[in-house]
C-alpha cells in the first residue's frame, strides 16, 4: 500500500511543477490560483512521502519519489511546455526510469 501512496506522491510532486509552469505563464489574479495548486500539490506530496517512508527505507523511497516528479515532469514539459525532444534528453530520460524500477526491485 505504501509503494501506492509513494507513487501518487509523486505524481503530485508532478503537479507541483506543473503548476509552477503554469503560474509562470499567467498574470493576474490566476497567477494565485496556479501558487495555490502548487501549495496544495506540495502538501499532498509530501505528506504521502511521510506516510510512505514509515514503512519503505528512506533512500529507496526518497529517490523513487524523486524520480517519478522528475520523469513526470520531463514528459509534462515536453507535451504541455512544447520543451525540446532530442535524443540525450529520451535516452537519459529511459536510464532514469531503468533506475528507478531497479531501485524498487532490490528494496527490501
Amino acid at each position: 500500500m505504501n509503494w501506492i501512496l509513494l507513487i501518487i506522491g509523486g505524481l503530485c510532486e508532478v503537479g507541483f511543477a506543473f503548476c509552477l509552469g503554469k503560474a509562470k505563464d499567467t498574470t493576474g489574479t490566476g497567477m494565485y490560483g496556479w501558487y495555490a495548486g502548487f501549495l496544495v500539490m506540495l502538501f499532498l506530496s509530501m505528506g504521502l512521502l511521510i506516510k510512505a517512508t514509515q514503512t519503505l527505507p528512506i533512500g529507496t523511497a526518497y529517490a523513487v519519489w524523486t524520480g517519478i516528479g522528475a520523469v513526470g515532469t520531463v514528459l509534462v514539459g515536453i507535451l504541455v511546455f512544447k520543451e525540446p525532444v532530442t535524443f540525450l534528453r529520451i535516452l537519459f530520460l529511459l536510464t532514469l526510469i531503468g533506475s528507478i524500477i531497479g531501485l524498487k526491485a532490490v528494496s527490501h
